[in-house]
């Protein structure tokens, strides 16, 4: 695997997922808060595990994956950002177009960090790779996410169907 790039904004440290990370990313993932536009509801450490895994493993295999997200200031857990294939089965197909993701715990919600972060790793994404569209799905009810989203470059592309819920899709494609 090639090295996984660590990036910096303003207040964020962005890194590869270590195994000291994942008590902070299980708690967040189960909690109900946070589950409510991601799993449906609040994941067991198991499946958290599973995951953790999975965003690590995606650099060796696809060149890109998720960062553990990381207040400088305070070395905070935020949460996780970045890019996943995820082989869906959606319409319109994902497949082959990193898909970009982003979970911060509910404590800092609101505070600009997943903005700050999410356009770190599309400046990332569009400097470092072959890259030149990108895609996000997001839940409805999820207007937090639509606005960081929006304030990346993506705009609205379709709906689609993902776990038996109507699910927007945003398409992104690389500054030139």
């Amino acid at each position: 695997m090639s090295e996984v790039p660590c990036l910096e904004t303003d207040r964020l440290l962005m890194r590869l997922p270590q195994r000291e990370d994942f008590e902070e990313f299980a708690a967040m993932r189960a909690d109900p808060v946070v589950a409510r536009y991601t799993s449906g509801v609040p994941e067991s450490a198991n499946v958290s595990w599973g995951r953790f895994l999975q965003y690590r493993g995606l650099w060796g295999i696809m060149g890109f994956g998720f960062w553990v997200v990381r207040e400088k200031l305070t070395g905070r857990f935020v949460g996780t950002i970045g890019f996943n294939e995820a082989h869906r089965g959606v319409t319109p197909s994902m497949d082959g177009i990193p898909e970009a993701g982003w979970v911060l715990a509910s404590w800092c919600h609101g505070q600009g960090f997943a903005t700050e972060g999410v356009q770190a790793a599309c400046q990332w994404l569009d400097r470092e790779t072959p890259y030149r569209r990108s895609l996000c799905i997001i839940a409805p009810g999820n207007a937090a996410s639509v606005r960081v989203a929006e304030k990346i470059g993506f705009s609205f592309y379709t709906k689609t169907v993902f776990m038996n819920e109507e699910t927007l899709m945003f398409e992104r494609n690389a500054a030139e």
